[in-house]
């Protein structure tokens, strides 16, 4: 099936934002942006879960019980990641590296599910990852099944509300191609958050 023109461009962004992504996270190198190799190390089990500052929502092993401010502990497997049903708390709490990342791979997953695939995955039944190489593995994963629903999709497809039935936003209101620029969002945002994090773990301790 050859892919609709407008979804061209969107593909296009959502393939750049990933290997940025994954660069920064995995290294030995990432662009800067304009073409110049920065080098960067690989992601730690100590960096994914860094907690910069005190009540952080994070990943958590079940046992250990959600972490302040949250009421359980969402995911499937040993670990989860710190929530609370809504109203959200408010300021929302600050989120970890691994709370950020494993939040980018279950809406990648849920959502490549409720549009190509048994349409019946919920957070519960997606893994969380407590370790650095886990979450990467998932990111990869999570990431290449959302890409391979996207070329599956033509232009009725794409104009077509509900065409996503992922439960957890305004999918089944939107036409389809709103929910690829969204989650097109979703993934420059979060990646630029992961990227300053990296960042600040870097240069923690070295402050006045």
């Amino acid at each position: 099936m050859n892919t609709p023109a407008r979804l061209v461009p969107l593909l296009k962004q959502f393939d750049q934002a990933r290997e940025r992504l994954t660069d920064r996270l995995t290294g030995p190198f990432v662009d800067s942006g304009n073409g110049t190799e920065v080098a960067v190390p690989s992601l730690t089990d100590e960096e994914y879960r860094w907690e910069p500052v005190p009540d952080s929502w994070s990943v958590r092993l079940h046992s250990a019980g959600p972490g302040p401010g949250a009421t359980l502990l969402t995911g499937a497997g040993d670990w989860g990641r710190d929530t609370a049903p809504f109203p959200h708390p408010s300021p929302p709490p600050f989120t970890t590296l691994a709370w950020r990342l494993s939040h980018l791979s279950e809406l990648l997953a849920l959502r490549a599910d409720h549009t190509a695939g048994n349409h019946s995955l919920t957070r519960a039944d997606h893994r969380v990852a407590g370790d650095a190489a886990g979450a990467l593995a998932d990111f990869e994963a999570s990431a290449a099944a959302w890409r391979a629903a996207l070329l599956g999709a033509d232009d009725t497809a794409l104009d077509t509300v509900g065409y996503s039935s992922y439960p957890y936003g305004s999918d089944p209101e939107d036409p389809f191609v709103d929910v690829v620029w969204w989650v097109n969002q979703e993934l420059l945002h979060h990646g630029a958050e992961i990227a300053l994090l990296r960042d600040l773990y870097r240069a923690r301790g070295h402050g006045a």
